[in-house]
């Protein structure tokens, strides 16, 4: 699913991100990357999605072999993907019916499909009733779950969640992390990046920490971290 293999990313301002960094995460599992800010955690991210290639070693995600991805290729990879970012990064000007379609318009599907597939994931997510709705009419924990809803639309095999919990109160977090964990049940893959110490402890899952652009542990799931 996910495969790191001696991977090193240096900006061209010179700033190493990540240095020699070996993992694998299997299908199906749900794993929790954290460390403190400067560790390496968005490199990791931007790595994932595809944003940015390796300087050095191999990244394969899904099948797909990032390092030497072309850029015709990057559109139908990261289709098999969905994330969840702590902004929410809804569009003001759509309903929450529209921002979840529109992930699916801008892969081509039909209408049809759409009108099925929206109100399915919409009512899975506890949101039927906010269809209508725009991003300001509703609460914090009700914008990530139509972000959530947006990821989830396509049916991807990963879920990347950047600081899901970041702009949402303490409660409703463990809200979103419940729902991440059904999510994984059906056998979702779930990377979740966050800083939310007690949310790690509360959920038995994999942690892989990074310090300084290192993995400097990996607990799995009943470790004890």
């Amino acid at each position: 699913m996910i495969q790191f293999t001696k991977v090193s990313k240096t900006y061209d301002t010179g700033t190493d991100a990540l240095h020699n960094v070996t993992l694998k995460i299997d299908k199906g599992e749900f794993v929790f990357v954290v460390g403190h800010s400067g560790a390496g955690k968005s490199t990791l991210i931007k790595l994932l999605l595809r944003e940015i290639a390796p300087t050095k070693g191999i990244v394969k995600v899904n099948g797909y072999n990032l390092s030497t991805m072309k850029r015709r290729q990057i559109p139908g990879f990261r289709r098999t993907i969905g994330v969840v970012f702590q902004d929410f990064r809804l569009i003001p000007t759509m309903t929450v019916f529209e921002n979840v379609a529109f992930a699916l318009q801008v892969t081509g599907v039909s209408s049809k499909y759409i009108r099925r597939r929206v109100p399915y994931i919409l009512d899975l997510l506890g949101l039927a009733g906010k269809a209508r709705c725009y991003p300001q009419e509703i609460s914090g924990g009700e914008q990530q779950r139509v972000a959530l809803a947006r990821a989830l639309v396509n049916n991807p095999s990963l879920i990347i969640a950047d600081e899901p919990t970041g702009n949402i109160d303490p409660e409703l977090s463990y809200e979103i992390v419940d729902l991440l964990n059904e999510i994984n049940k059906c056998g979702t893959t779930v990377v979740m990046v966050t800083h939310a110490q007690e949310l790690v402890e509360q959920f038995d899952h994999r942690v892989i920490m990074l310090e300084k652009g290192r993995v400097v542990a990996d607990y799995p799931a009943g470790g004890g971290y």
